[in-house]
């Protein structure tokens, strides 16, 4: 069965896959004062970095538009959409009613929208999952199936250098802007089951939170022979400490590094590190 795999640009995908025609990505915006960058092939980290770093107020972001997503679908086929967590973004949320659209206009493919109830390598460890299913030719319901219970499953952490862009956007509980603005703490967070921004932990460095982050990992007994996804954003040297880090504590089966792209660098900021497993 013909089948393609469309993500939101917020999925920050090994490189390999950017370059299957299966696998799309549908663009969010960013808005950095009068200017709007659309995250796409064009994407320039070191560009919007800078223009981060120049303008006093955070960017805004912009999910993209139900079209964008009905462009991208396929007719007699199988269509998996994974979006950017629906309590943090509209992306979901336009993604379904592409897929409404869709089914009035008599579209007879298969569609089924993945709230990934996460970010980043979390909605890229959901496309990988979807394309090793897809390998293994099995049907489309079950494939929909097992990868809703891996994301169901699926645990993502970050540790920010910045938190900003985040606070300001209003991404943070008042509680988590308070203190990290108060203490100068690095927050080590994680997702909620429903998708939401939480809290697990703070250090007094980077390096600290990190060894926070993979006591956490090591102390899950379920992260076991797992695949692990790292997105840094301009940090490599961050992300190749921490698979260290991980290697001496955890049993991980696969642990891949990725930069981040747009999206992801908007609210990660320079010198951020994300994971999922």
């Amino acid at each position: 069965m013909t089948y393609r795999l469309i993500g939101d640009s917020c999925t920050d995908l090994p490189l390999e896959l950017k370059t299957d025609p299966c696998v799309k990505s549908v663009p969010l915006t960013i808005q950095i004062g009068p200017e709007t960058v659309v995250d796409g092939e064009d994407f320039h980290q070191g560009e919007l970095l800078q223009k981060m770093r120049a303008w006093p107020d955070a960017p805004k972001t912009a999910c993209p538009a139900p079209s964008l997503y009905l462009e991208q679908f396929i007719e007699d086929g199988d269509n998996y959409v994974v979006t950017l967590s629906g309590q943090l973004s509209g992306s979901y949320n336009a993604a379904m009613q592409a897929r409404a659209i869709y089914r009035e206009e008599g579209g007879k493919g298969n569609v089924h929208v993945f709230n990934s109830r996460s970010a980043s390598v979390g909605q890229a460890q959901i496309v990988l999952l979807v394309r090793e299913l897809t390998a293994r030719n099995l049907p489309f319901a079950q494939i929909v199936e097992r990868v809703e219970a891996y994301i169901g499953r699926m645990k993502t952490l970050f540790v920010l250098e910045n938190l900003d862009n985040l606070r300001k956007n209003g991404r943070l509980t008042k509680m988590q802007s308070l203190v990290t603005g108060a203490l100068r703490v690095k927050l080590l967070c994680g997702s909620t089951p429903e998708g939401e921004i939480l809290k697990l932990g703070q250090g007094l460095s980077i390096r600290q939170t990190l060894a926070k982050m993979v006591s956490r990992m090591a102390e899950d007994p379920d992260h076991a022979d797992r695949r692990l996804m790292i997105a840094h954003c301009n940090c490599p040297e961050r992300a190749d400490i921490l698979r260290e880090m991980v290697r001496k504590k955890c049993r991980f089966g696969e642990i891949l590094i990725v930069p981040t792209g747009g999206i992801s660098t908007v609210y990660a900021d320079d010198g951020g590190i994300i994971a999922a497993y």
